[in-house]
């Protein structure tokens, strides 16, 4: 008996064997024929160089050397090129670089038809964004744009969003008295991020988070999560075996899977509590009081199939990105800027006491963030200047892009292939002598000024905000939430880094994220 055991034991293990071994050959004769499909494809680019297509600068093993200074590498293609080209692995498939914006324009607006966000990004972005406005398009991103752009162009919105930014403005501001007065340093980035993810949840959901408090555990286990996938997605674009990684769940794809569970307990979470919220309230709720989501929930009453509670967490999480990463970012880079530009610093400290009605000595956070009102930040034209003229430096997407359906030919006269994609380099934009004159890399917004009056540039030459059918439906929903953060925030304290010896980096993600946050002292501004 012992024997015939030990027999079944000896066959198992050949037969595991057997299975690893033809697992693994399988595994290298694949990553052999990406490689070689990927040498030839390569051999066949290089040596034919035509003349109607881009200026070939490489290939994806570049971007993957530079990853961690991806976007400085962007700088790079933008100096030598304005439009440039990259042959990816996937075979006939090169991805543009461009910071020409009669080619941004051209692809944003003019042949919009012509350009997708394509197959090889949702692939890429799908596990993540799903269905969510972001990462799709044809029918579901004109429905979901349709819904949110009325939402967001209600006054009912505005005036009621305005009053939870003000809130929050205060909460934040009351964290960093507290650090200020017992002189302890602040991570900024940290702090953003949770006032703004309070914000969101409460304008875009009807919900109270208070991750700021540090109240709500599960909420900062989200964001964590989230930030995570967010990094793991993007790397996606510099690594040839993601698929291949995701099959057999191991490495960051596993990593990867485990942060999406994450996110994906929180949001269902939050759509089932929002369904019995609406379900307890629908005799009296009026339509003035629906937020984004509501809506969104009303309109999968009718269309229950297509619009289930799976693709309701694509538009959440497609909105969050939207109202929290993004802002954040661009506040956090901010506030940077500022301590390396304090006279700048002082400047708009300034116009926001001239901004100001009402007693300008009281330093009562309540009492200050109530006359933040719709006039007094509308008066601020210097602060939005270096809000814009942040945005032109460290942009809070800094590189968006789009995929040909369809063979075209781009104002420069380059040859477009289908199934190119083409990516326009915001960040690098930013600091091109070309576009912005030979102080292009200087932070200075008094160049978006004339007669004291904030002018905006062409969205195609300044594309944080994306542009043509697509443009940023909560553009000024940004602005006006970073305007109420920063003139409270400003008018309170100044802000200094906590080792002037270092400039941040950023960590290669969707949005320009500041790696291991911003670490900054308050003084209150009285002192």
């Amino acid at each position: 008996m012992a024997s015939q055991l030990s027999s079944l034991a000896a066959s198992a293990g050949l037969c595991l064997l057997s299975v690893l071994a033809i697992a693994l050959l399988a595994v290298t004769l694949y990553i052999l024929g990406v490689v070689a499909s990927f040498a030839v494809f390569c051999i066949k680019e290089f040596a034919l160089r035509a003349e109607d297509r881009p200026p070939l600068i490489g290939t994806m093993f570049r971007m993957l050397k530079n990853y961690d200074r991806m976007f400085d590498e962007h700088v790079e293609y933008a100096l030598a090129h304005r439009t440039s080209r990259m042959v990816f692995p996937d075979p006939g498939h090169s991805e543009l670089w461009t910071s020409d914006p009669a080619v941004i324009e051209h692809v944003l607006k003019t042949s919009f038809r012509k350009y997708s966000k394509g197959d090889f990004n949702i692939q890429i972005m799908k596990d993540l964004f799903g269905d969510g406005i972001f990462a799709t398009d044809g029918d579901k991103w004109r429905h979901q744009r349709k819904l949110a752009s009325h939402e967001f162009s209600t006054k009912v919105l505005r005036d009621f969003s305005s009053g939870v930014f003000r809130k929050n403005a205060a909460k934040l501001a009351e964290k960093i008295s507290s650090a200020a007065a017992n002189r302890i340093t602040i991570d900024m980035q940290e702090l953003l991020m949770k006032t703004t993810m309070d914000s969101i949840f409460k304008v875009g959901f009807g919900l109270e988070l208070n991750t700021l408090s540090g109240s709500d555990e599960s909420g900062i286990q989200f964001s964590e999560a989230f930030d995570e996938a967010n990094y793991l997605v993007y790397h996606r674009y510099v690594d040839i075996f993601w698929q291949l990684k995701r099959f057999l769940n191991i490495g960051s794809e596993a990593k990867l899977k485990r942060s999406i569970q994450t996110i994906d307990n929180f949001v269902m979470q939050l759509i089932h509590q929002k369904r019995e919220q609406m379900k307890n309230r629908r005799d009296y709720v009026r339509k003035s009081e629906e937020d984004i989501l509501s809506r969104f929930i009303l309109a999968s009453e009718k269309d229950p199939e297509t619009m289930n509670d799976r693709y309701l967490r694509d538009i959440v999480l497609n909105f969050l990105i939207a109202g929290k990463d993004t802002t954040a970012n661009a506040l956090s880079w901010f506030f940077y800027m500022l301590c390396k530009n304090p006279i700048v610093q002082d400047k708009v400290a300034l116009e926001i006491n001239e901004s100001l009605e009402g007693d300008k000595e009281d330093n009562n956070i309540k009492n200050f963030t109530s006359r933040l009102n719709e006039g007094a930040i509308d008066k601020m034209q210097y602060l939005h200047a270096a809000i814009s003229e942040t945005l032109r430096l460290y942009p809070a997407v800094p590189v968006d892009g789009k995929m040909a359906d369809e063979d075209d030919t781009l104002p420069n006269g380059y040859r477009v292939i289908k199934g190119d994609g083409v990516n326009y380099m915001i960040y690098a934009m930013g600091r091109m002598t070309y576009l912005w004159g030979e102080d292009a890399e200087e932070f200075r917004p008094e160049r978006w000024i004339v007669n004291g009056v904030f002018q905006q540039e062409s969205p195609y030459k300044f594309v944080s905000f994306n542009a043509g059918p697509r443009i940023c439906l909560g553009k000024d929903f940004a602005y006006r939430q970073m305007k109420i953060v920063a003139a409270t925030l400003i008018h309170l304290f100044r802000f200094k880094l906590a080792d002037e010896s270092k400039n941040p980096t950023y960590r290669p993600m969707f949005t320009l994220h500041i790696d291991k946050g911003l670490h900054l002292y308050a003084y209150p501004r009285s002192v």
